[in-house]
């Protein structure tokens, strides 16, 4: 938790000390009610006492209580004004966090981790420090103040309120030690309802089209009922608190006056007004104290969850990211689009094999390279390295003769346009998924939107719906077709007009016509555009200038369709499990 505070800045230390004095003057308006108690009872005890001496001292309680009542109010405020701050703060610090993790960070922590962890944990905190503002301030100086209020009124009493104390962190200590580790595992099972929730959310088709409900409801049963007997358990070791903190009160209150009754027994007649008036005083300022210790204990029930809580976000905070900015100025350098692979191997973090071994070729401005291999050959991986999602393990990856690790990685993806193997559409409109994103390339006009949905085969569907390019978006596209959101993506790429374009098997869900005419307008309308692309298709590489056969993370082969089909028997086999021997030949 403490780590936590850096994020409060001047502003709210400055509005921290101001709390301090508000909570100040509110435990002395709060202590300066019994004085004018015990001045009541002498006065009502006191023979020729006058009632405006009484009333006068019954108006100052009375304004002392709303005095109280006002500090409690601006405390709260500012209370409520730093714990929404600092949440603000936490957010935005793990969202940047997040947004700067490469995907070995991101595949760690998992994502309905850091779901939960950008949600539940930093509203833990919010929470514990709002009352922390309040009650960590404001208990000791209370139950210290209390004390040397009630020093010299008798050791008596002193010693049932000390053991009843005492007897209050003795069954706190108890029930932390229990709730703790119970707070961590729920923690983690908050995560783990939110993976299977988000699971069958996005997986609903297939969950339906398989029958498989009850299979998903047996999956979530078990992990709600985990978690749900989880925070049983902690309810009810906190449940047990405020009764033992109710018993321990009233017990205290009882033996002050089982204690006075034989004071008061046993003293002299005239001690007998001063030992009840000092009576009736000890019990309020008692109550006090017990009270400064049991808003200490509202604060520790709290604080485990948000301290496993605050633990967690910063296990995201001081997670440093494997893949950092270089220094390079890519504006000096005259080679476009141009990319290299030198001797590159690739295993996954954690991971016993490689994906990638050895890997070397080059691809020159305006080429289009295609990648081909069976399942698990390291096709996706390959172009995964072009991005820098993840880097290199062994060798180095070159985009225009420079380390991809030397460039900024804002202006190596400004070089990139990108079309991932499952198409990403956001909500918003039709133009808003084109035109999305930062680029260094000026602003994006109406014109250029639409021209990259014409080469991308996106305009005839665009044009057909209501609103065209202003019409919405669901989110991730559930309104549109595998096959519009594969035009779409594609045409938000094209728009980018990068040097290097990325296709990672970003035709599959189109036809055969529509895949040949959207190549077609590829390689007219961005001859200067370098063009990787990997594909399960021959007739999608078919035309490639290079075809890079990967089989089991080796380079098997390379050249154009007609030197692979004679040379490499990877490729071949692969073209005669999709095409004929005629189709072939006339390809």
């Amino acid at each position: 938790m403490i780590k936590l505070l850096k994020y409060l800045k001047t502003k709210e230390w400055l509005l921290v000390a101001l709390c301090a004095v508000f909570i100040f003057a509110q435990v002395w308006l709060d202590l300066k009610i019994p004085d004018y108690m015990q001045e009541i009872t002498v006065l009502v005890q006191t023979e020729g006492s006058l009632m405006a001496d009484v009333w006068h001292a019954g108006l100052m309680m009375m304004l002392c209580a709303l005095g109280s009542l006002v500090t409690a109010i601006v405390v709260c405020f500012i209370g409520a004004k730093i714990s929404a701050t600092i949440s603000f703060r936490l957010k935005k610090a793990v969202y940047d966090k997040v947004e700067s993790f490469s995907m070995e960070e991101i595949n760690k922590f998992s994502t309905s981790s850091l779901i939960t962890r950008s949600t539940n944990d930093i509203t833990q905190v919010q929470l514990f420090t709002f009352l922390a503002m309040q009650v960590l301030i404001k208990a000791p100086i209370l139950a210290i103040w209390a004390v040397f209020k009630i020093a010299d009124k008798g050791w008596e009493w002193s010693l049932a309120t000390i053991s009843a104390v005492c007897l209050l962190v003795i069954i706190l200590v108890i029930v932390m030690a229990f709730a703790i580790p119970k707070f961590k595992k729920m923690q983690r099972l908050t995560d783990n309802i939110n993976k299977v929730t988000r699971e069958n959310l996005t997986g609903v088709r297939v969950v339906r089209a398989f029958n498989a409900e009850s299979y998903q409801e047996q999956k979530f049963e078990k992990a709600n009922e985990e978690l749900t007997n989880t925070q049983l358990f902690t309810g009810k070791l906190m449940a047990v608190l405020l009764p033992a903190m109710t018993l321990i009160m009233d017990g205290l209150m009882l033996a002050i006056y089982w204690i006075g009754a034989f004071l008061i027994d046993s003293a002299s007649q005239i001690d007998k007004l001063t030992i009840f008036a000092d009576m009736i005083v000890y019990t309020s300022y008692a109550m006090q104290i017990v009270m400064a210790f049991m808003m200490l204990i509202m604060v520790f029930m709290i604080m485990p969850r948000a301290s496993v809580s605050a633990n967690r976000i910063n296990e995201v905070l001081n997670t440093k990211p494997n893949i950092v900015d270089g220094t390079y100025d890519s504006s000096n350098n005259d080679i476009r689009g141009e990319i290299e692979f030198k001797n590159v191997s690739f295993k996954y973090p954690d991971a016993d094999e490689y994906i990638l071994e050895n890997v070397s070729f080059k691809v020159e401005k305006g080429e289009t390279v295609a990648f081909i291999g069976s399942t698990v050959s390291g096709k996706s991986t390959l172009i995964n390295l072009i991005p820098r999602f993840y880097d290199a393990t062994d060798g180095v990856v070159l985009i225009d003769g420079v380390n991809v690790k030397d460039y900024n990685q804002k202006d190596l993806h400004n070089k990139i346009g990108y079309v991932a193997q499952k198409a990403v559409i956001f909500s918003g409109s039709i133009s808003s998924n084109i035109n999305f994103g930062e680029n260094d390339k000026g602003e994006m006009t109406a014109q250029d939107i639409e021209k990259s949905a014409n080469i991308a085969q996106a305009s005839s569907f665009i044009e057909s719906m209501p609103g065209k390019y202003d019409s919405n978006i669901a989110q991730s596209g559930t309104n549109l077709s595998g096959g519009q959101k594969q035009r779409l993506a594609i045409a938000r790429a094209i728009a980018r007009n990068p040097e290097i374009l990325v296709f990672d098997d970003s035709f599959s869900a189109l036809d055969y016509k529509t895949d040949k005419v959207l190549r077609e307008e590829l390689n007219r309308q961005t001859k200067d555009i370098t063009k990787v692309i990997v594909a399960q298709r021959i007739g999608t590489i078919i035309d490639a200038d290079k075809i890079v056969v990967l089989d089991s993370g080796k380079i098997v082969g390379v050249g154009k369709h007609s030197e692979l089909i004679e040379k490499c028997e990877v490729y071949k086999e692969i073209a005669l499990s999709q095409l004929s021997k005629e189709e072939l030949e006339n390809a």
